[in-house]
């Protein structure tokens, strides 16, 4: 598959502190990476960084292209960012949230209507919020809104989706949902960016891994190489037990919910 994402030298400052520190990693299209590591190793910065949200040292590659000669409408049709909660506090509905995701269509041309309203349908669609498209933005639940901010994410039609801590807000039926949505976008040519903590569904829904510890990456490869005893149990401080955690699944072929394959 083609280079989604290189990354080489990376270094991000926060309060004068350095919480990522000299990371080089790819990541194609048609897969879905992990970004893993206990609290405070970096993740969520080195996605900002990726997203553009905060200074950074270092190249980054989007599309092969480098993220620094990037105008933010150009770097907003190849990556969209879904934050662990949104700021949003204005009382826009749903939809108009999720119509958010098309601005970046319409700086310096011409965009059929049509165009932004199936984009805009398809997003409701896949991330089962059609039924809240009318309803107040602030008035929904934290997993509704993480729900609402995937879809604007997916309207901006961006190749490349970064996601921190998607599933910390909701229940296990959605979760599972959303992580089949992902896994469907990822065979249909996405790449899937995806912070997470819990390492057992990382190694059920993600194809590789990055692994850090104090703003460096530890471990990289294929997921079920980099979840295993050694690094894991040492960068956290835990024995990997086999088999002991609860699992679950989909009653029903996931490509059957939510309308099917993105087209």
């Amino acid at each position: 598959m083609p280079e989604a994402i290189g990354v080489s030298g990376l270094r991000v400052r926060r309060g004068g502190r350095v919480v990522v520190d000299d990371v080089s990693f790819t990541a194609p299209f048609g897969g879905v990476l992990a970004v893993l590591g206990p609290n405070g190793a970096g993740k969520s910065s080195l996605l900002k960084a990726l997203a553009g949200v905060v200074p950074f040292e270092g190249d980054i590659r989007l599309s092969g292209r480098r993220a620094r000669g990037l105008r933010a409408d150009e770097r907003a049709r190849l990556a969209a960012y879904v934050p662990q909660q949104s700021e949003l506090r204005s009382p826009l509905t749903v939809a108009s949230v999720v119509a958010q995701g098309r601005y970046a269509h319409h700086i310096g041309r011409v965009r059929a209507a049509s165009a932004d309203e199936d984009a805009v349908a398809r997003a409701l669609r896949l991330t089962d919020t059609a039924p809240l498209a009318s309803r107040s933005f602030p008035a929904l639940s934290h997993g509704e809104r993480q729900r609402v901010l995937l879809a604007r994410a997916i309207a901006t039609e961006a190749r490349i989706l970064l996601l921190d801590e998607p599933t910390s807000a909701l229940d296990v039926g959605h979760a599972l949902r959303l992580y089949a949505l992902l896994r469907r976008l990822a065979a249909d040519g996405y790449c899937v960016v995806v912070v997470l903590h819990p390492l057992a569904e990382a190694l059920d829904w993600t194809d590789a891994a990055v692994l850090m510890d104090r703003g460096r990456i530890r471990q990289q490869g294929e997921t079920r190489d980099v979840i295993r005893p050694g690094a894991v149990e040492s960068i956290y401080d835990v024995r990997l037990v086999p088999g002991g955690a609860l699992g679950f699944r989909l009653p029903i072929d996931p490509d059957a919910l939510g309308g099917g394959a993105p087209s």
